[in-house]
């Protein structure tokens, strides 16, 4: 088979360079240069600039690209700049519905963890974990192989709908994790730094930093609720279902979400009402775009004119 190149239009070109350019210069601005912002963008210029398919391509993952960019730019204005931070409250809400007693106090199930992990959960923890990204690019990408564009489209903006829904829910409401208020108690403390917490287990496990180095670079660490790493297996399982994948791919798609739901809460990153929250929140996000933002014509239109472009 032939590779089939041609550069991109005039217009579409200046387009792409344009916004590039402003991106990176207010992001050097506003944030400061990092090394991943010219990944970003040399990844989508090598996608976008090198033939008819790829450019496809890079414009049907553009959700993806702008979640990115919209939970990194959250570093501007922060949300406990918006309302007041709770670290107390969740906690004691945490322990009055979900705490176990032992013979020492009433823990919430975080604290039970540490006191009862093991390395063979630390293993499988770091695993599931590090799927919260990658599983859904990897679904994306197999929708957009199998040329079920309709689906891979509806598939990637409701990702980016839920994130946004989400990203809404922080500014709303932010709140501590439990790691937090474990370390540092129930006052906030503000531009502390990211905590692997449990999660440095699995680093120590595998003699890598490799959630060290994810979370040494978070955007905000008051951002608990809703869990989206909670929310985004169950965006997977819903388009999986309604695509009628095979079991294989269900039965992944599932133990990868059971496993992210028990880590969240096994490695001290949230509480089970972040968990609960996280998935009320891409329940939300897939009914409001199937059935509320599908059924308006000025979205219809736009929708059909994406998926026209990345045919």
């Amino acid at each position: 088979m032939k590779f089939k190149f041609s550069f991109p239009s005039l217009r579409e070109s200046i387009i792409v360079i344009g916004v590039a350019a402003l991106f990176l210069i207010l992001t050097m601005i506003f944030i400061g240069i990092r090394p991943e912002h010219f990944i970003l963008v040399i990844a989508f210029f090598l996608l976008f600039f090198t033939g008819i398919k790829p450019r496809k391509l890079a414009v049907g993952l553009l959700p993806f690209f702008i979640f990115g960019i919209s939970y990194d730019w959250m570093r501007v204005f922060p949300n406990y700049m918006v309302n007041s931070i709770d670290v107390e409250n969740l906690y004691n809400l945490e322990k009055s519905l979900f705490g176990i007693k032992t013979v020492e106090a009433l823990l919430i199930p975080c604290e039970y963890f540490i006191k009862h992990s093991s390395a063979i959960m630390d293993f499988l923890s770091g695993i599931f974990y590090f799927g919260w990204v990658p599983v859904p690019v990897l679904f994306a990408l197999y929708l957009y192989t199998k040329k079920d564009r309709d689906m891979f489209l509806r598939f990637s903006m409701v990702f980016l709908l839920v994130n946004l829904v989400g990203f809404v829910g922080y500014y709303v409401y932010p709140a501590a994790p439990p790691w937090y208020a474990i370390n540092y108690g129930f006052e906030p403390i503000l531009n502390t730094p990211g905590n692997m917490a449990g999660l440095a287990r699995f680093d120590t496990l595998i003699g890598f930093p490799l959630f060290d180095s994810i979370y040494g670079r978070n955007a905000n660490v008051f951002a608990a609720v809703p869990s989206l790493h909670s929310a985004y297996l169950v965006v997977v399982l819903l388009y999986a279902l309604k695509e009628k994948c095979n079991w294989i791919i269900i039965t992944t798609v599932v133990i990868f979400m059971i496993g992210i739901w028990f880590t969240a809460v096994y490695t001290s990153h949230h509480y089970i009402i972040d968990v609960v929250l996280g998935i009320l929140c891409a329940l939300f996000g897939y009914v409001l775009f199937e059935f509320v933002l599908m059924r308006m014509c000025w979205f219809w239109r736009f929708f059909n004119k994406y998926l026209d472009y990345i045919r």
